[in-house]
């Protein structure tokens, strides 16, 4: 089941036309669409199967997933985020974005392109919409983001009892910090020069020196799961498909 909807009109102002996006444009607003599960982009997971984008501003856009069982809310998520990431570009008069070969393709699409919501969606078999599932998720990223960041600064030597000390301003800029800073917002987290490094996920709370070898040990398990996670998904996805997905090799290589 296909089913496209209205995104709005692609005229800034009275006579100011704006010109479609390129599938260039659409693929970079996909990068910020995330497996809510592996904090990845579904560019660099190969989930991106298609894009195109017609001279009238009409953009469509393909997803594919590792099995065709893989878990409804979970792709419900990746597909109405990436509707929303394609319909909010300038120039885009209708958005459409199409699950294939899952078993619950109908329900997802139709539902995202009808802005119906999951429990709508699935009405009988959801009990509720997804909003703890992904801050849930984000819990994770953080605490897989926080390894990432603290091994480095155990790497070259700082003590780790004196992780429970720094700041996020205190901490060299990376990539990973950045992207932990990301995670920390969307939650509501302190995410400031001023902020602790290490905090509960849940609670933003600082973590106290007595709980700081305990919460290493979880920062560090998280991320290796997420990592193990991601690489099971990708050779799934390569097993059932032989082919990248758009984006995917240039996210690999800028990975490097």
């Amino acid at each position: 089941m296909t089913v496209s909807a209205t995104s709005g009109s692609r005229r800034t102002g009275p006579g100011e036309a704006v010109r479609p996006p390129g599938p260039a444009r659409v693929l970079a607003a996909l990068e910020t669409v995330r497996d809510p599960e592996l904090d990845e982009p579904v560019t660099s997971l190969g989930f991106v199967a298609s894009c195109t984008v017609s001279p009238d501003g009409d953009a469509q856009v393909r997803l594919r997933l590792p099995t065709y069982f893989c878990a409804p809310n979970f792709a419900f998520l990746m597909v109405a985020d990436a509707y929303d990431a394609v319909a909010a570009l300038p120039g885009v008069r209708h958005a459409e974005v199409v699950l294939d070969e899952h078993f619950a393709s109908d329900a997802i699409n139709g539902g995202v392109a009808a802005r119906a919501g999951f429990a709508q969606s699935f009405d009988g078999e959801a009990v509720g919409e997804l909003h703890e599932l992904r801050a849930d998720f984000l819990r994770k990223a953080v605490m897989a983001g926080t390894d990432q960041v603290c091994r480095p600064l155990l790497a070259s030597g700082t003590p780790p009892d004196a992780l429970s000390g720094l700041t996020l301003g205190q901490v060299p800029p990376s990539r990973p910090l950045a992207r932990l800073r990301e995670r920390r917002a969307e939650l509501g987290l302190p995410a400031g020069d001023d902020a602790p490094l290490l905090i509960d996920p849940r609670t933003g709370e600082p973590v106290t020196p007595d709980d700081l070898p305990l919460h290493l040990r979880k920062a560090r398990l998280t991320r290796t799961s997420l990592e193990a996670n991601g690489s099971i998904c990708r050779g799934m996805l390569h097993h059932r498909y032989d082919s990248p997905g758009l984006r995917q090799l240039a996210n690999e290589e800028d990975a490097e």
